[in-house]
């Protein structure tokens, strides 16, 4: 659960609820196209990742107060900040004085975008050189340079979220929960999609996929914010595949319809995947076709909050009235 007030978004509705947005960086790479996907859909929120293909920490200061200057003209705000430190390209051994001067960066522009949740990872996983994970993964390592990290939003009133990709604490359910152990400041944000793309390192060889349902269920009185994406790995051509929201095997309806008895409330960021993939630059399509999709994703996702018992307006689906649980707040 969101804690509005902390998030200086005033009062809590009192109900659950979701303020939708998105990775408009799918739709759209400029930040005045990002600002019309988002503007078509009605939603105020964008997950704010990358502009002109460059993520929002590492833009210049001369492109990051155009950025500025569009969201707020638009009266469009952010959700979370949606940085790389610490992902799935980023090794634990690098040096670590590099990634403190991305957090530090972060911050100054979270201010100015008055945004306090943070997207991290917990670095690469280590593999030899047939892609096996090694058996030391200097979890040891990772945890300290997390628990740095951390220390720095914290001090911010910000809040870091983890997210379930394929990073040390996305290799299975035991490795988020001895995550939180060792880290216990980070809380989770929960990509529907990601467990279906991820093998389940709690298994042996051949491993199968993790499964979103039972990945929710063991981790979601931690998570403070949502990712939509559905979709799977397709062992027989070895790629991934992705969908509209429930057309694939991620359960997404699921989780939406628990967090709504579960009186969740918070952000919500669809990130479809299906016209463009942030880690996988040959999955590109006509700048027409990215805004489209995202669209039509935004609208499917909208149908299924509807058909769950929602109401969807300016942009928020609110469900039915209930004492709404605070996860947020004890975040600081």
């Amino acid at each position: 659960m969101i804690d509005t007030q902390l998030l200086g978004l005033g009062t809590s509705p009192g109900k659950p609820y979701f303020m939708l947005g998105g990775f408009a960086d799918e739709a759209a790479d400029s930040i005045e196209d990002q600002v019309a996907a988002t503007k078509d859909l009605g939603w105020k929120y964008i997950e704010a990742r990358s502009v002109n293909g460059i993520n929002i920490h590492d833009i210049s200061d001369r492109e990051f107060m155009h950025m500025q200057r569009i969201l707020e003209k638009n009266d469009i705000r952010v959700s979370c900040f949606g940085s790389t430190i610490a992902n799935w390209g980023s090794s634990v051994l690098e040096d670590f004085s590099e990634t403190m001067k991305t957090v530090k960066r972060a911050i100054e522009r979270m201010k100015c975008l008055d945004v306090k949740l943070i997207r991290i990872m917990s670095y690469a996983v280590l593999i030899d050189a047939e892609g096996n994970p090694l058996p030391d993964q200097c979890a040891t390592l990772r945890f300290e340079h997390l628990r740095a990290i951390c220390e720095e939003f914290l001090a911010q009133d910000m809040i870091p979220v983890h997210e379930n990709c394929f990073n040390y604490g996305g290799m299975s359910i035991s490795h988020t929960q001895e995550l939180l152990a060792a880290v216990p400041s980070l809380k989770l944000v929960f990509d529907t999609g990601n467990p279906c793309l991820t093998q389940d390192y709690d298994k042996p060889a051949p491993r199968p996929y993790q499964d979103a349902w039972s990945t929710w269920l063991a981790l979601k009185t931690n998570v403070v914010h949502l990712h939509v994406k559905d979709g799977w790995h397709d062992k027989t051509t070895d790629k991934e595949i992705y969908t509209y929201p429930g057309e694939g095997p991620c359960h997404v309806r699921d989780i939406l319809e628990d967090c709504k008895h579960s009186d969740y409330g918070g952000f919500l960021s669809i990130e479809p995947h299906m016209a463009v993939v942030f880690h996988n630059s040959s999955v590109r399509n006509s700048d027409e076709m990215r805004r489209s999709v995202y669209r039509e994703y935004g609208k499917r996702l909208e149908k299924m909050l509807w058909s769950i018992g929602f109401e969807i307006r300016e942009g928020v689906a609110y469900g039915a009235m209930h004492e709404p649980k605070n996860r947020l707040s004890q975040a600081r």
